[in-house]
């Protein structure tokens, strides 16, 4: 099931990219975007919505829920990469040349 949920959401992905691209820019220059053609609206007129835009709208839709499935499920699946019990081997290998084990400190003179 998992398996088949990431096919779904990797096509998903792969329409969502090419509606976007396939849609036409809303304008050419900044001033389009901020009101210069005489619109109210603060990004441009929205104009009708187009069949590119309200695939690309559904399209976003079901690429959130299997955004949200995965999420659930790979909680689900949590494994640890961590070993269950302690490391015998150390964490770093000791330097070439160096003792494997500390030296005993020097003891003091006795009088």
């Amino acid at each position: 099931m998992f398996i088949l949920v990431i096919t779904i959401h990797v096509i998903i992905s792969l329409v969502i990219i090419g509606l976007v691209l396939l849609q036409a820019g809303k304008g050419a220059d900044i001033g389009s975007a901020f009101g210069g053609s005489g619109s109210q609206a603060v990004f441009g007129s929205m104009g009708t919505p187009t069949v590119l835009g309200k695939a690309t709208a559904l399209v976003a839709v079901l690429f959130m829920i299997t955004s949200f499935g995965l999420s659930m499920m790979s909680h689900r699946r949590a494994v640890s990469i961590m070993p269950a019990s302690g490391s015998a081997a150390p964490a770093t290998p000791p330097a070439p040349g160096a003792p494997a084990t500390p030296a005993p400190a020097p003891s003091a003179p006795q009088k």
